[in-house]
């Protein structure tokens, strides 16, 4: 089966979580769209569309994927997935009928593509609404992601779905470790560690433990809850909701957020509904408030500009490489951009932190010299055995460049009025 995996023109909708990857690498559930269609059908001859910048980053780390091959596009009958689409349910072939296309809430999911279709079409991808009008529609499950907070308000459901699909159980083979709930609504990887006095509460969901994950004493996890391979909880409180990725080193109180993977946050500090991209350091005492006092929705400003989420509930949003000094205090609903430095000041955070910028005692500037970030972030990904590549620094210098107005028009808007 050949699947095409493709970005729309609305990627920048899930700034600044996306700006370092296409939009069906982001985690909902215990996993990335990507994974699942790799997953789920096996034997897939997978191919994706994505923006341009990306592409040479994204080879790297996914050899077996063949990316922006038009040529590979145009040889014979292609499945088209929409990089925003997360299914309900597992991925079957038979879900999939030639010359038809997959609606959600009045946008292409997916559509068939018989191969003299697929032979004419021109490979814009990302706005597939015309070649689309000359499939069948049906009405398909799952929901497409438009903004952050979509992939935090699903989770929880989706971490259900995932644990229901994957159909195992194994409780922890040790001593003083108390279970609640189901125990079939508990996985726990025979390669992982779980040291006595933890307590795994499967009561309202269930809780998935890969391998050689380590979960010391003292710590309280409840379901729906997944903590992925090679990642250390440190006497931790972990709320129904989260998902933790891999390599993570995770302590404090955090709920209903999304640690995509590599992340340090190690100290104590609360982390709710929030998304925090790899290489993201969070210091001792890190907060983020995710309700406002009134219990008003909240406004998340993305790209700058303040966006209703329908909820009053939402945290902070974290781009790649960011870190948080000690006692540093977010505001609900922020969005902080990629490789920023933040050092408190002792009173609130501004909401809206562009990417390579620092927050110094409470002022917004640019950050400092590129090549001095770069190296840091180069160190930190050393000091987890992985390499920043050549391809990784082009990518994070185009950044630089590409959100430089973003930048400009923040910073002069915080020196106006103070946010």
């Amino acid at each position: 089966m050949r699947v095409l995996l493709y970005e729309d023109n609305t990627y920048e909708t899930l700034t600044p979580l996306a700006l370092m990857r296409p939009v069906f690498e982001l985690l909902c559930g215990r996993s990335c769209l990507r994974h699942r269609i790799q997953t789920e059908l096996p034997g897939v001859d997978l191919g994706v569309r994505i923006r341009p910048w990306l592409a040479e980053v994204y080879a790297e780390e996914q050899p077996n994927v063949r990316v922006n091959d038009a040529d590979w596009e145009r040889s014979g009958p292609l499945l088209l997935i929409n990089g925003r689409w997360i299914p309900d349910g597992r991925l079957k072939e038979d879900l999939f009928a030639a010359n038809t296309v997959g609606i959600v809430d009045g946008s292409v999911a997916w559509l068939v593509l018989s191969s003299n279709k697929a032979r004419h079409w021109n490979s814009d991808w990302s706005n597939p609404e015309d070649i689309a009008a000359s499939c069948s529609p049906v009405s398909a499950d799952g929901a497409l992601i438009n903004h952050p907070w979509d992939l935090i308000n699903r989770n929880a459901d989706q971490l259900q779905r995932d644990f229901s699909a994957a159909g195992v159980s194994q409780i922890p083979q040790c001593e003083h470790v108390q279970c609640q709930g189901d125990p079939t609504d508990i996985y726990v990887s025979r390669l992982a560690a779980i040291d006595p006095y933890v307590v795994i509460d499967a009561r309202n969901g269930p809780i998935s433990i890969g391998p050689h994950a380590h979960v010391q004493s003292f710590t309280h996890i409840e379901g729906p809850c997944h903590i992925a391979s090679k990642t250390q909880i440190f006497r931790a409180q972990i709320r129904a909701g989260t998902t933790i990725g891999p390599v993570c080193r995770v302590g404090g109180e955090v709920e209903e957020s999304i640690l995509h993977g590599f992340v340090n946050k190690y100290h104590d500090g609360f982390l709710g509904h929030s998304y925090v991209c790899p290489w993201v350091n969070i210091g001792a005492a890190t907060t983020t408030s995710d309700l406002k006092n009134d219990y008003s929705p909240v406004k998340v400003p993305l790209l700058g500009t303040p966006i209703e989420t329908g909820s009053n509930k939402a945290g902070t949003y974290f781009g790649d490489h960011t870190k948080t000094a000690i006692g540093s205090m977010f505001n609900t609903g922020s969005a902080v951009g990629i490789l920023c430095s933040v050092v408190p000041g002792g009173r609130l955070l501004p909401r809206h932190i562009p990417s390579f910028c620092s927050v110094l005692f409470g002022n917004l500037r640019p950050a400092g010299p590129l090549d001095r970030a770069i190296e840091t972030a180069r160190i930190a990904m050393q000091r987890r055995e992985k390499n920043l590549t050549p391809a990784m620094e082009v990518l994070l210098r185009m950044v630089h460049e590409m959100t430089a107005g973003a930048r400009r028009d923040a910073v002069a808007r915080f020196e106006r009025i103070g946010t």
